[in-house]
């Protein structure tokens, strides 16, 4: 009997919420395929301060070293917003968590239904078919992570700010095999999007990306793009791209305008893999929804679950080597949207479920 072992950190907001449903979900696919769930939950964010003192205590650190994958909810929200920026959940929990444990490659589909195109501000006119596309971030270089960084006082009075940018050569080359593998799997198409014409660490990530597609694999098509018009391409005409590979923040921003192209954040799911490997000789990875703690609907039954739901198939299908069960899993989601089974964030203004009665229908079709 397989055991699926790993730690639960709901975090703030509409997580615990998700969270709940996402492990009811787990238990139905254990009790159907035989598998043995085994999973300890941790505080994160707001309330891992509010009770331990740390967004990121080292109790829950812990408890993420002892198990083979994180299946993360969201962290922050308005009663965190005054505190310093070092010690706000989002920055204090997600960094260190991608730090600690290597994780450097954040996976992000961009999945629409066409059933759904309606929810995005591009309209079925424009998408007819949907949207199917993946955004590869690498996680832990550049700007985010670069130093010197810092804030300083200067001799004349006015102050400076420095955050610097940099990548090696190395972890350029491992996330762009990450998209090679990626695009394998789906279309065979790779963008690579930088800022080459003004970035050094542009011109380094240009070269990489372009002879390891050569040398590794020269079956693939690889384009390249700036950063400025890629963001552009991105709302014209979405699915022109199969794999976009990017850098740290560029890969933040254009995935968080994928996510508004693609309508509701309640819909994707993200994965952030690493280098270290687990029990199964899978990597290690973190598992999470798109979306923030919605602390406008949080306690009121109306969150969507499909993300974090969907979060935990990647999980089943990255650290567990388990793809069949996830396809499963991804294929019920599916079925209960396109069925007209949705939350209030995709019914359009039509009739809408609550959480529960959402998972309650995934569950259904699972069966």
């Amino acid at each position: 009997m397989q055991t699926i072992k790993f730690a639960v950190l709901p975090g703030d907001g509409i997580g615990p919420e998700v969270m709940a449903m996402a492990l009811k979900v787990m238990d139905h696919i254990a009790g159907m395929s035989g598998l043995k769930l085994d999973h300890t939950e941790a505080d994160v964010g707001g309330i891992a301060i509010d009770r331990h003192g740390a967004a990121l205590p080292e109790s829950t650190l812990k408890v993420c070293r002892d198990h083979d994958a994180i299946l993360f909810g969201s962290v922050g929200g308005p009663r965190w917003e005054n505190l310093p920026p070092k010690e706000q959940p989002e920055r204090a929990a997600l960094l260190p968590l991608r730090k600690h444990f290597k994780l450097y490659a954040n996976l992000r589909p961009g999945l629409l239904y066409p059933e759904l195109s309606e929810a995005s501000p591009l309209k079925s006119a424009r998408i007819p078919k949907g949207i199917d596309m993946l955004c590869v971030r690498e996680l832990t270089g550049g700007l985010y992570f670069g130093e010197p960084k810092h804030t300083r006082a200067l001799d004349d009075g006015d102050f400076e700010a420095v955050d610097t940018m940099v990548y090696r050569k190395s972890e350029i080359e491992r996330i762009t095999l990450v998209a090679i593998e990626a695009a394998r799997r789906r279309q065979g198409r790779i963008c690579s999007v930088d800022k080459a014409n003004v970035l050094e660490t542009s011109v380094l990530w240009r070269k990489t990306v372009s002879d390891l597609v050569a040398e590794r694999a020269p079956e693939l098509e690889l384009s390249h793009l700036y950063v400025d018009n890629a963001a552009m391409q991105l709302v014209r005409d979405p699915n022109q791209f199969d794999v976009i590979v990017t850098e740290n923040m560029f890969g933040d921003i254009l995935s968080d305008e994928m996510g508004v192209v693609c309508g509701s954040l309640g819909m994707l799911s993200s994965a952030s893999l690493g280098s270290e490997t687990n029990g199964h000789g899978k990597p290690f990875g973190l598992y999470e929804p798109g979306g923030g703690t919605a602390p406008d609907i949080a306690g009121k039954d109306l969150a969507n679950p499909c993300a974090q739901i969907l979060s935990a198939a990647l999980m089943l299908r990255f650290s567990f080597d388990r793809d069949d069960l996830a396809t499963r899993l991804e294929t019920a989601v599916r079925e209960t949207v396109v069925s007209g089974t949705r939350t209030a964030d995709i019914a359009f203004g039509g009739a809408s479920v609550s959480t529960g009665a959402m998972t309650d229908a995934i569950l259904g079709n699972l069966s």
